[in-house]
């Protein structure tokens, strides 16, 4: 544990209930309590929907989508007794569009998302305002942190070409952006010190850009336009076999 007169680190696995309650129990002691709450962490499985497992898809869940749940359930008595408070979850642009081998990944996202809205009604009647920070491709080695299916050869899936395309094509995003870490905890310590903090809040540019195009064009041609700037996607699928050619 790390200590100092303005900062405390502690050891918190945000699956475990015992570690999230002495977390929160620990803050209550020292400062009598969580005023400002940011679930900031995250795992990202990079899978095709069929090559998940339930296990994988549970863990995933868990650490983006039920901990944060949990955690914000924790601090609120003490936020709705003072009339003040924020939680601040972080988001991403995958919890407004999704992207192949990334599903599991963006539906974590969206039911973060949708949790998180309803919360910001729910909350705000006791002065505890609730954000979705929504940072996009952000310049950092993330990308080789994503986890894969337990005994999942990509090489031997029948997804391989998704495989051999996504990921260099992420890491070429991720390598090119401007946006850096500290920049998107600037955006968050900005967010949470404001009188009135928005619902959603894309921190990056292709956030900001992603988010107009959803808004702006119908879905048909929003989902052609992002189908057709996949990378090689006419030869994601191999010619078809004689026994898949065969009618049924």
């Amino acid at each position: 544990m790390l200590r100092s007169e303005t900062l405390e680190v502690l050891p918190l696995d945000v699956r475990s209930d015992a570690e999230r309650r002495a977390a929160v129990r620990h803050a209550d002691e020292r400062w009598g309590g969580v005023d400002v709450l940011i679930n900031n962490a995250g795992v990202s499985y990079r899978s095709a929907l069929e090559d998940m497992t339930a296990e994988d898809e549970r863990v995933q869940l868990e650490v983006n989508h039920l901990g944060p749940l949990a955690l914000s359930r924790l601090v609120l008595p003490h936020m709705r007794a003072q009339r003040w408070g924020r939680i601040l979850n972080v988001s991403s642009v995958s919890g407004m569009m999704a992207m192949p081998t990334m599903g599991s990944y963006s539906a974590s996202k969206w039911a973060l998302e949708g949790a998180s809205e309803s919360l910001w009604y729910e909350a705000r009647p006791w002065g505890v305002r609730v954000t979705l920070i929504q940072p996009g491709f952000i310049r950092s080695d993330s990308f080789t942190h994503v986890l894969t299916p337990a005994g999942l050869d990509p090489e031997r899936s029948a997804y391989v070409e998704y495989y051999r395309h996504m990921g260099p094509f992420i890491a070429r995003l991720m390598q090119r952006a401007r946006a850096t870490p500290d920049d998107v905890a600037a955006r968050i310590l900005r967010c949470a010190r404001r009188r009135s903090p928005p619902l959603r809040l894309a921190v990056t540019r292709d956030a900001r850009m992603f988010y107009l195009l959803r808004r702006l064009l119908p879905r048909r041609a929003y989902h052609a336009l992002l189908y057709r700037m996949l990378p090689g996607v006419s030869g994601w699928v191999p010619p078809a076999t004689k026994d898949e050619a065969a009618p049924r």
